[in-house]
């Protein structure tokens, strides 16, 4: 049986369409994922994200504990801060999992550390740590507008600036609150407890901001170019294939996954994770084939309509020497699309 959200009354009472993901049932849409992308562009709306693990890591082995695991330095940042960071296979560099750490302000030594759904129990082995998964909701809010409206319920989120973390309290409700967000917009993430999330959901409701699903979600985040565990990170895709050198501490003497990965550094990547524009409203699909003059040269990861945009994006590895601007073709069932590669995010 699937886990449910604290939300899911919520959901269900809105007619939100739901589906099985990462082992939970979770909204799609409510009102059309068209709908929804476009909100969270133009003003705000709010996920629930519930689904995503917390993994509480304390105490005054808490932050060597971390260094050790991942890839990214916590000492670039400090209490009150968030940082994305991987957690690599030792073996070959594989990205088992990309995380979001949020470093609690008024305890130095507590850290929240947010693995995605299917791999909270990998990230516990590697770091130790407390699952507070089922104590919490967490709830995204996103948008132009989505900290004036949040801040009409959470006063605090006026100062929570980007990658900053606060406590935050509405009506004696306690919570934890984060600059975070996968949509590239502008937002926060809220971590409120299970059995008051419902009041804080409906708090924002009344100041104006609607649901979003996992839909909206998807394609927002594809739009701003950010990897999806499982398309562009995962088994055999490494931080330096998928364009994320930047998240990879070189300065730290060690780390899972450090030797692997230095050694790919000094040979070179065979592939990189570029982007690709299409003509037209057709989309491309994971698993499409991309061809450079006629020859395969690699397969979408992550592809679908911009609704910003107005014409079909996509993620794909293609060798590293590929050139933004070079036309390529996409076969979608058998038709090919023509397209370009291109630097993201793509808006």
């Amino acid at each position: 049986m699937n886990r449910l959200s604290p939300l899911d009354a919520a959901h269900r009472a809105a007619g939100a369409k739901m589906v099985e993901f990462g082992g939970w049932d979770m909204p799609l849409e409510y009102t059309g994922t068209l709908d929804e992308h476009m909100a969270c562009r133009t003003s705000a709306v709010m996920f629930d994200v519930s689904h995503l693990g917390t993994v509480r890591v304390d105490g005054p082995d808490a932050l060597e504990r971390l260094q050790a695991a991942f890839t990214n330095d916590l000492d670039k940042i400090g209490p009150g801060r968030a940082q994305y960071t991987h957690l690599l296979d030792d073996r070959d560099a594989s990205v088992l999992d990309d995380i979001i750490v949020w470093w609690h302000l008024d305890d130095h030594d507590t850290f929240d550390v947010m693995p995605n759904a299917s791999n909270t129990a990998r990230v516990i082995d590697a770091i130790g740590g407390d699952d507070i998964t089922a104590s919490r909701a967490l709830i995204a809010v996103q948008g132009p507008q989505a900290l004036q409206l949040a801040t009409a319920v959470y006063p605090a989120i006026e100062s929570v600036g980007r990658f900053r973390v606060e406590r935050c309290s509405l009506d004696g409700i306690d919570g934890l609150v984060a600059g975070t967000g996968y949509t590239g917009e502008a937002g926060v993430e809220i971590s409120v407890p299970a059995d008051h999330a419902t009041a804080v959901w409906d708090a924002l409701l009344a100041a104006g901001v609607p649901p979003a699903g996992l839909g909206a979600r998807d394609t927002l985040r594809l739009e701003a170019g950010l990897p999806l565990h499982g398309n562009e990170l995962g088994a055999g895709i490494t931080p330096l294939q998928a364009g994320l050198g930047w998240v990879v501490a070189w300065s730290k003497p060690s780390f899972r996954g450090r030797d692997a990965l230095a050694a790919e550094r000094d040979a070179g990547v065979a592939r990189l994770l570029r982007g690709i524009v299409t003509e037209g409203r057709r989309p491309p699909r994971s698993g499409c084939v991309v061809t450079i003059g006629g020859e395969p040269v690699g397969a979408v990861t992550s592809g679908n309509f911009s609704p910003v945009l107005g014409h079909g994006i996509a993620l794909a590895f293609l060798p590293p020497e590929t050139e933004d601007g070079t036309p390529v073709g996409i076969d979608v069932r058998g038709t090919v699309i023509d397209g370009s590669v291109c630097a993201t995010p793509f808006i």
